[in-house]
């Protein structure tokens, strides 16, 4: 019976997953179909059009893999001290335009003296937009909505009952007036592709994604709810003992600064696209590259005398090696190189759960060109 139930679990996880992406899939295929038949024809006119909606179709899709990775607890995080309360006031405007304005959001209460925490802050971003957007959900005839954090310490009874270790944690939470959940459907909250929306309203994968994102982060999720009265669900992170960063925006790529005489980057990647295209906005941005396909090639150059200002390479690579293991043999003659990992998958012994050595940094695939040259130009300059 237990496999049985196991089985189901896992045929409606890749059903749901076959529908959605089918769907994205279809808006990228049907828009390149047309691009390609406008040029034939010679109608230029809409090409646009079809571009931005294969790309925001992609952009769903790449989405959708994020969502399956943090449930999962496969994503790459990119852990920053982080000062939550500055994270929420950033974003406030924006909770208010897609919540509507028939849903009133509370002012902010935020805890004086809050606690940093060691988190993803894009990641966190996301899952308290996706909490809005649950909380709005569940007030369809109007209603509010309160963030609140707080510092906590939890003891070992606390503890317990969250299912973390005992300690000094960071509260985030959102709470609603709305219709409230039943014991039965908190059970299942964070399932993938469980949701109580209508069909097409919802993948059934934010709280899922949040949980996932959550536990990697060393936290706890938590749902308190009565129906009819409304919900509220509350993030636990544990504290972090240092200063919390601000969230830099990411420029353009025609903002980012151009490379200076003579700068190198060797790019591996056995995907030859991701190697095309890496290779096309580093000489658009005016920087010599070098390509290879595994770990064995990349140490060929790695171990000549060839100028190599910076190493950006993925983390899962053919021939042998992976690409931590290319980087930690290519520091061995060259100790102050700067290394790049391009990674769609959070492979924990390679990346250590974002526990880098010096000079090295992780971008996660799927990656805007605008963000990788950023990241390209603000490693090399130092």
């Amino acid at each position: 019976m237990r496999q049985s139930q196991k089985m189901e679990a896992v045929g409606q996880l890749t059903g749901g997953l076959a529908h959605d992406f089918n769907n994205l899939l279809t808006g990228v295929i049907g828009s390149l179909e047309l691009l390609e038949t406008r040029l034939m024809q010679g109608r230029t006119q809409d090409l646009g059009r079809y571009v931005r909606t294969a790309q925001g179709a992609a952009e769903r899709a790449a989405a959708l893999t994020h969502r399956l990775l943090a449930f999962s607890r496969r994503q790459t995080l990119d852990p920053k001290p982080t000062d939550i309360n500055r994270l929420i006031r950033g974003m406030e405007e924006l909770v208010r335009r897609t919540v509507g304005p028939a849903i009133e959001v509370e002012p902010v209460v935020t805890a004086g003296g809050l606690w940093p925490t060691l988190v993803d802050p894009g990641q966190l971003e996301n899952a308290l937009l996706n909490l809005c957007i649950n909380a709005r959900d569940a007030m369809p005839d109007g209603g509010k909505i309160t963030i609140e954090t707080g510092n906590r310490w939890l003891d070992e009874r606390a503890a317990r009952e969250r299912d973390v270790p005992p300690g000094q944690y960071v509260s985030l939470c959102v709470s609603d007036t709305g219709t409230g959940m039943a014991p039965e459907v908190i059970e299942k909250a964070f399932d993938p592709f469980f949701t109580t929306k209508p069909i097409g309203q919802g993948t059934g994968l934010g709280l899922s994604m949040i949980y996932g994102f959550v536990r990697q982060s060393g936290g706890q999720v938590r749902i308190y709810s009565e129906l009819g009265q409304g919900t509220m669900v509350c993030l636990y992170l544990p504290r972090h003992f240092g200063e919390g960063e601000a969230v830099e925006p990411v420029p353009h790529l025609d903002e980012a600064p151009r490379a200076e005489q003579g700068e190198t980057v060797l790019v591996v990647d056995d995907e030859p696209t991701v190697r095309m295209l890496i290779s096309e906005v580093l000489e658009d941005l005016g920087y010599a590259a070098i390509e290879a396909l595994d770990g064995p090639a990349a140490l060929k150059v790695l171990q000549s005398a060839r100028r190599i200002d910076l190493l950006v390479t993925d983390v899962g690579l053919p021939g042998g090696m992976n690409g931590r293991q290319v980087a930690d043999a290519a520091r061995v003659a060259r100790p102050d190189l700067k290394v790049l990992f391009i990674t769609g998958y959070a492979e924990n012994a390679v990346l250590s759960h974002g526990h880098l050595g010096p000079g090295m940094h992780v971008l996660t695939k799927p990656f805007t060109l605008e963000a990788l040259g950023s990241r390209i130009r603000k490693l090399i300059a130092g």
